[in-house]
């Protein structure tokens, strides 16, 4: 299985998603810069966290026209996983591939710290080693991950189990509708989470929280293309 991170102008955890995959799966990795034009490569696409572009005009508007967009599309139209990470999220809503907006956080300060995630739908390539309902610790760092949606668009992700990760009942830090974290595309493929789970994948950060993030796309894989999953 090999891994894409892509590297915009202004990423800044790149190179903690590059040695997430490393340290967690051992799988093949490359930093993809904004200008590519072909992903065909790759079997799963990781869009980091940061400050795209500078964050100009609104987090994401800017690197949703860099070239390789139109390939992350196209490889999410193909049933390949794409996940992005806070800045990553925000570049997903938008370029289409994800519902909703991310919002300046309702206090209106950069926060950074950990926060209990409710495991919410187990089900997703990103998910399935985790079990329904647990609580998980992932780290947050980001100054607009106020999730916002109108209520046709809130309705849909309910009924469509669209809703991946919670923040814990009494945690959510930035004012998000209905205490949303993470959400996926209604095949599956596609999540976009505001938390770092590429910074939770050892307990001397604080938590291990992210690893089986990891770990789920690994299996998922080995899952659809019928290898056996070893350790």
């Amino acid at each position: 299985m090999k891994f894409a991170v892509i590297v915009f102008p202004g990423s800044n955890c790149d190179i903690d998603c590059y040695k997430a995959v490393e340290e967690t799966i051992g799988q093949p990795v490359d930093y993809v810069w904004h200008t590519a034009t072909d992903l065909s490569a790759y079997d799963a696409i990781l869009v980091p966290g940061g400050f795209s572009y500078g964050d100009y005009l609104r987090c994401g508007a800017i690197a949703r026209f860099a070239p390789v967009m139109s390939e992350v599309v196209k490889a999410a139209e193909q049933g390949k996983y794409v996940l992005g990470i806070c800045n990553g999220f925000q570049i997903l809503t938008e370029a289409g591939l994800l519902p909703g907006a991310l919002l300046r956080n309702v206090g209106l300060k950069f926060l950074c710290h950990q926060s209990p995630l409710e495991v919410v739908n187990n089900e997703t390539p990103f998910t399935n080693q985790y079990a329904k309902g647990e609580i998980v610790n992932i780290p947050i760092a980001h100054g607009e991950g106020n999730y916002y949606c109108d209520e046709e668009t809130l309705a849909k992700l309910e009924a469509n189990n669209q809703i991946v990760f919670r923040y814990a009942q009494g945690s959510n830090p930035n004012g998000s509708l209905g205490d949303i974290a993470g959400i996926c595309n209604e095949r599956g493929n596609v999540v976009g989470m505001m938390p770092h789970p590429e910074r939770a994948i050892n307990q001397i950060l604080g938590s291990e929280g992210g690893k089986r993030m990891f770990t789920s796309i690994l299996n998922a894989w080995r899952e659809q293309h019928g290898a056996a999953v070893n350790g």
